[in-house]
């Protein structure tokens, strides 16, 4: 059997199937190309048979690929089993909750309902997975996380239950260096600016693998516009806060608090038809929802609606 571990695998098949390219695969997976084909091509030929047909896109699973990939997914369901019953055992007494969430988005987003629920349940204790959306994903899907927080609900899969605290813009912040800066206008009028033109300024963004950085290039693929960028972080505070020091354009959800400033940059509230978010909850659809379960969504929800008002007050 292969030497690297079952879970990586099934990581790297989904991604080479969701992608039909090696090389977007390897790069959506923090790994080489030549890595990524070294794995399938040794699996292969251990099992000397070929896993995916890759004569036409979109790639697909061969008939000996879909039962390697069941017995990979077996393997994982039963370890995920393993470390929940170790878990119980291990923690007797100890009540906790696995929470995913992707680290620039927990930074503003988990301290406007988790202290509220905790002060709840003060017995109780959570446990971060701080990983791309991808990952948190699979986690939960596979039972090894309670719950998975993230942006853009209508792309999760299928067998996941997701409550959301609504649909949300987006704004631009288009400082003085840019060509589009109008002088000493705090907010440019929603709809008045052509999205492809900003598109086409240099551009500060958040990492490959956000939610936010795939809207984006969704834009970017939609627009035909090879983009401009100058500049990337995991952090949405850092991507701001470059943007307002005059480095590039950014987009903002708006929920992060922008400082209006008009000698400085612009704000413009980009349609929502163009460019939109949601904030979601998300557990795996098979799971019985207890009431302490409940009391966590009740949180976000209620303290989520409440963001733009606590975000103004902490800007």
């Amino acid at each position: 059997m292969s030497k690297g571990y079952p879970q990586d695998i099934l990581y790297y098949i989904d991604a080479i199937l969701k992608y039909s390219n090696y090389g977007k695969a390897a790069k959506s997976l923090y790994i080489s190309q030549p890595y990524l084909t070294q794995v399938i091509k040794r699996v292969e030929e251990q099992l000397n048979c070929e896993l995916i047909s890759r004569s036409k896109l979109p790639y697909r699973l061969t008939e000996q690929g879909k039962i390697y990939y069941q017995y990979l997914t077996s393997i994982e369901n039963n370890y995920a089993k393993l470390l929940r019953e170790i878990s119980d055992v291990s923690d007797i007494g100890s009540k906790v909750i696995k929470i995913g969430v992707l680290p620039s988005l927990g930074t503003y987003l988990l301290p406007l309902f988790l202290p509220k629920f905790l002060d709840m349940h003060p017995n109780y204790r959570v446990e971060l997975s701080e990983a791309l959306p991808d990952k948190n994903e699979k986690l939960t899907q596979n039972g090894e996380l309670d719950f998975w927080i993230g942006q853009n609900s209508r792309n999760i899969s299928p067998n996941l239950n997701s409550v959301s605290w609504g649909k949300h813009g987006y704004r631009a912040i288009i400082p003085r260096s840019c060509d589009l800066y109008q002088k000493d206008v705090t907010i440019i009028p929603e709809g008045t600016m052509d999205i492809s033109k900003i598109l086409s300024q240099k551009m500060i963004l958040t990492s490959k693998g956000s939610a936010i950085r795939k809207q984006i290039d969704q834009l970017l693929s939609v627009y035909k516009v090879e983009p401009k960028i100058i500049m990337e972080s995991t952090e949405i505070y850092t991507i701001r806060n470059l943007a307002m020091s005059n480095l590039g354009v950014t987009f903002i959800p708006e929920s992060v608090y922008v400082k209006e400033s008009p000698s400085e940059y612009n704000i413009y509230q980009v349609p929502m038809d163009e460019l939109s978010i949601d904030y979601f909850i998300a557990y795996l659809s098979e799971r019985k929802l207890t009431s302490i379960d409940k009391d966590l969504i009740d949180a976000f929800l209620t303290h989520g609606q409440n963001s733009f008002n606590i975000g103004e007050q902490n800007g």
